[in-house]
């Protein structure tokens, strides 16, 4: 009775999903996904200051790991 309405919305979204397919595979082969010049750009925002608070920030997390783990 109802059988159509599940045999549309499937067909509906096999044809959605192959379009979405096509369309990533499109993407990918045309190169719309690499970005070298996003890693070299993001490295000269970096300043001393920051990577070195990252490196105690770091050193504070394995104190605190080294505290909070006790064997017994």
């Amino acid at each position: 009775m109802n059988n159509w309405v599940i045999v549309m919305m499937l067909g509906a979204s096999l044809f959605l999903g192959a379009i979405a397919l096509f369309a990533f595979m499109w993407a990918v082969k045309n190169g719309q996904f690499d970005d070298e010049e996003k890693f070299l750009n993001s490295v000269q925002f970096d300043n001393v200051e920051d990577l070195n608070d990252a490196v105690d920030f770091e050193r504070k997390k394995e104190k605190l790991k080294k505290k909070s783990y006790r064997p017994e």
